[in-house]
């Protein structure tokens, strides 16, 4: 809502203005009256006044000095001063205060409107450009949102990347985590409560976990929290050593633990709903993240088993000795399933994971037998997705919901069962994403030969513009069409040389220039090749 203040001590020329100016035409919704400048300031400090009209010549605090002062205090505010032709000095001074305007008395509507208008048009631009900054940083912010959950999923999952590309990530997606300090992990899981919440409503739930975790770690922590792999919630936490470097070890642990109460409780107060949280220990961030991670969601997942603990301290729990690690080496003997996934050997993934299958069978599961195989095998499966740019709950959203995975692993056949089916879903996707990807290629490849304007063009100049080695693109192009791609470029030619020579009148040394033969003689070949005539024999018929 627009409002304006009209301010001069002889009351009939504000009653005049507010009753026979249309403020609705202009998009006025409101007008105030003052008689001086401090009863000005009064109505300025009780309402959200947009436009200021002022006369110049006030007892008390003249216009000048009330357009001082609320420069100074309101400085969104448009200054517009009504003065007579005697005071025209005052006004080269109120514009020299950044006044916006100024209106001779006695006020003609017309002028007055014009005037007004002005400031009104100013405002707007201001005010649209304010809301494309606001766009620009909320999309930043967004884009921000979707970079960092794509470097955690790279993390997390095991990608290797050098030190100084995470260093650099983290500069550029503004995370304040540093590399080669000491780190803990809270994976965060919701409650019931939140169960009955549409995909949009838990999503919103999720991002308001994510900022009362940033506002009640900072500033004794720096914060890193986004979605994680397993469809829970990750928050990563690293001690700001400028704040806390002159305290015990025992008073860091109590600040700590303090903290992670707080923040559950705040959840609890603002969210309405419980949330699970597993803490790990500390860990040095990142070349232990892909195993703490592991270890984390094996813990979360076991806790919500035993639904035991709503906040559960990883290194405080006994570990019980099993031999799991054991029954599980043949997914990481060589070649190991992620490569084998990544390379899309189908065949030889599923023998894998078969033999790990058959060799727990033989040596009598337990249920945490099985928790490890599915969180070790959804792994390899989410590392591989991530690597096309996508999330494997995309192709499964419950499967990966640590309430859901508890009835997947309540036997040995339904989690087999579902292993399978997600491998046939990763490799239909894989499948599809490849065709697509294949078919852009072709698109790409033909759209720059229908371009050639006489430019050496060749297979190789083709595949170093799409990126991808000369023998692979051709045999893409010959698996796709069923033509070869050097067949294609010289027929595409050919087509050019024809249209040039039946509906142009250049000279045939010139149409071998522009088609990009260097040699007419040579061009000359390749087009009675193709068309069992010379150029000049073409022409001529």
């Amino acid at each position: 809502m627009v409002q304006i203040l009209l301010v001069d001590d002889e009351i009939y020329v504000t009653e005049s203005l507010a009753a026979t100016i249309p403020w609705d035409v202009l998009g006025i919704e409101r007008v105030h009256q003052a008689a001086s400048s401090l009863a000005a300031i009064d109505v300025l400090d009780a309402c959200d006044i947009d436009i200021l009209v002022t006369d110049i010549r006030m007892p008390g605090m003249t216009g000048l000095e009330l357009i001082v002062e609320v420069n100074e205090r309101w400085p969104h505010i448009r200054c517009l001063l009504l003065t007579g032709y005697a005071d025209f000095e005052y006004a080269k001074k109120a514009l020299q205060l950044k006044a916006f305007d100024y209106i001779l008395k006695p006020v003609d509507d017309e002028e007055f409107l014009k005037c007004v208008s002005a400031a009104m048009d100013s405002l707007k631009e201001e005010w649209e450009a304010f809301d494309k900054v606001h766009q620009l940083q909320y999309s930043r912010r967004t884009d921000f949102g979707v970079l960092r959950t794509y470097l955690m999923q790279d993390l997390v999952l095991g990608r290797h990347l050098s030190v100084q590309v995470i260093e650099d990530k983290l500069s550029q997606y503004e995370i304040m985590l540093r590399t080669g300090q000491c780190a803990r992990m809270l994976l965060i899981q919701l409650g019931k409560h939140f169960s009955d919440m549409d995909y949009h409503s838990v999503s919103l739930i999720e991002y308001a976990i994510g900022n009362i975790a940033e506002e009640v770690f900072a500033p004794d922590f720096y914060v890193w929290h986004c979605k994680a792999p397993h469809d829970c919630l990750i928050v990563l936490i690293e001690e700001n050593w400028n704040l806390l470097a002159d305290r015990s070890e025992d008073e860091q642990k109590h600040l700590l633990r303090a903290t992670i109460e707080t923040f559950r409780k705040n959840v609890s107060n603002y969210l309405k709903g419980e949330i699970y949280v597993t803490v790990t220990g500390g860990f040095m961030f990142p070349n232990e993240l892909p195993a703490v991670y592991q270890t984390g969601i094996r813990s979360l997942y076991w806790n919500q088993q035993e639904g035991m603990h709503t906040l559960l301290y990883i290194e405080e729990q006994i570990e019980q000795p099993h031999n799991s690690a054991k029954l599980l080496e043949g997914l990481y003997v060589h070649p190991a399933l992620t490569h084998l996934l990544e390379s899309r050997q189908w065949e030889e993934a599923e023998a894998k994971i078969n033999r790990v299958f058959g060799k727990i069978e033989e040596a009598g599961y337990t249920r945490e037998h099985l928790y490890e195989l599915f969180i070790t095998v959804t792994s390899a499966f989410m590392y591989t997705a991530h690597k096309q740019g996508r999330f494997i709950t995309q192709m499964d959203q419950s499967g990966f919901d640590p309430l859901h995975a508890q009835k997947i692993v309540q036997s040995f056949s339904s989690l087999k069962e579902w292993v399978f089916s997600m491998m046939n879903k990763l490799k239909s996707e894989w499948s599809a994403s490849e065709q697509n990807a294949k078919s852009y290629v072709v698109k790409q490849v033909q759209e720059l030969i229908s371009q050639d304007k006489g430019q050496e063009l060749s297979v190789k100049t083709i595949a170093d513009q799409v990126y991808l080695h000369p023998v692979y693109l051709s045999k893409i192009y010959k698996a796709e069409t069923g033509e070869g791609l050097g067949d294609y470029i010289i027929r595409m030619r050919m087509e050019r040389a024809l249209y040039l020579l039946k509906d142009s009148n250049k000279k045939i040394y010139e149409i071998t220039t522009e088609l990009g033969y260097q040699n007419p003689q040579y061009f000359s070949k390749m087009f009675r090749k193709h068309y069992g005539m010379t150029p000049h024999e073409f022409r001529d018929q």
